[in-house]
């Protein structure tokens, strides 16, 4: 019980995290900018390294709201990034922002080495470290987003499916882009800051990726993202206790399990049905052969 106690607000972390980055995820993937998260808390991350260096403690609020500035910054260049005649893909940008963010965060952690274990703990986590307060705190954010993304749920899916309608529409791609991108930048700084990027890209893509395999429109995918992510970080915290392991890195093996998984199930499923439905093909295809071997 002392056990159960201790693990109670890093599962309900766990859990607000995979209900906001399930949906998120649905976007992510279909947009194609798979490693934007990656990148936007890179650019957090630097954000961060700045402020300290600038001597804001780690731990202050000034320092959060400096990394959150960067991600913001960060949003902008994403969203400027997506062309219209697509000559340069969007992920390129992106790959470049990480590792340029990437450069210049060690570039300043080398002149901050008093704070590279809280640098380490920002981009592996601890998410056995939350606290009460810091639940309470992500779910109130998350929650704003998430009504901010039902309100303008039509546009942000429109934009994110089938961006020629919304052009045609009348719907300013950019703008709408950049605000995605900043709530997306809110989300991503929140939760790596608590779980770290392993987790937080697990969260995003790994659902998402799972639902695509057993759905196609938007409603089924969220209910089985979701599911899978609740399903999955609870089993993660459980096997962690179990098998006294990091909870972090046990969430996210339990994702790539889970996620095989349910690969091997399409495949039986959906394959099998499909060699079902074509043996009249098999046999046209017997018999074509054997008409040309009789000429």
């Amino acid at each position: 019980m002392e056990i159960l106690e201790f693990l109670k607000w890093p599962l309900a972390a766990s859990l607000i995290i995979a209900g906001i980055h399930a949906y998120l995820g649905v976007h992510v993937v279909e947009r194609g900018v798979i490693f934007v998260d990656l990148a936007l808390a890179q650019i957090a991350a630097l954000g961060a390294t700045i402020g300290i260096l600038a001597g804001l403690d780690a731990h202050s609020e000034s320092t959060y709201w400096v990394s959150l500035a960067f991600a913001v910054l960060g949003a902008g260049v994403f969203a400027m990034a997506r062309s219209r005649r697509r000559h340069i893909p969007q992920e390129a940008f992106i790959g470049i922002a990480y590792a340029v963010a990437s450069a210049a965060t060690i570039l300043a952690m080398s002149k901050a080495t008093g704070e590279t274990e809280h640098l380490k703990d920002m981009l592996i986590g601890n998410i056995l470290a939350v606290s009460r307060e810091d639940v309470l705190r992500t779910a109130a954010l998350y929650a704003v987003i998430g009504v901010f993304h039902y309100i303008f749920r039509k546009k942000f899916l429109l934009i994110s499916m089938n961006p020629q309608e919304a052009t045609a529409q009348g719907i300013s791609i950019r703008w709408w882009d950049f605000l995605f991108y900043v709530s997306f930048g809110f989300v991503v700084t929140r939760s790596v800051a608590i779980a770290g990027v392993l987790m937080v890209f697990c969260y995003l893509i790994v659902p998402s990726v799972g639902a695509m395999l057993f759905a196609d429109r938007i409603g089924p995918r969220l209910a089985i993202g979701w599911t899978m992510g609740t399903l999955v970080s609870a089993l993660g915290v459980y096997l962690s206790v179990k098998m006294d392991t990091p909870t972090g890195a046990t969430i996210v093996c339990t994702f790539g399990a889970v996620l095989v998984t349910m690969f091997l199930i399409h495949l039986m499923i959906y394959h099998g049905h499909a060699a079902e439905k074509r043996p009249e093909l098999k046999g046209a295809g017997i018999r074509a052969f054997e008409a040309e071997n009789d000429k």
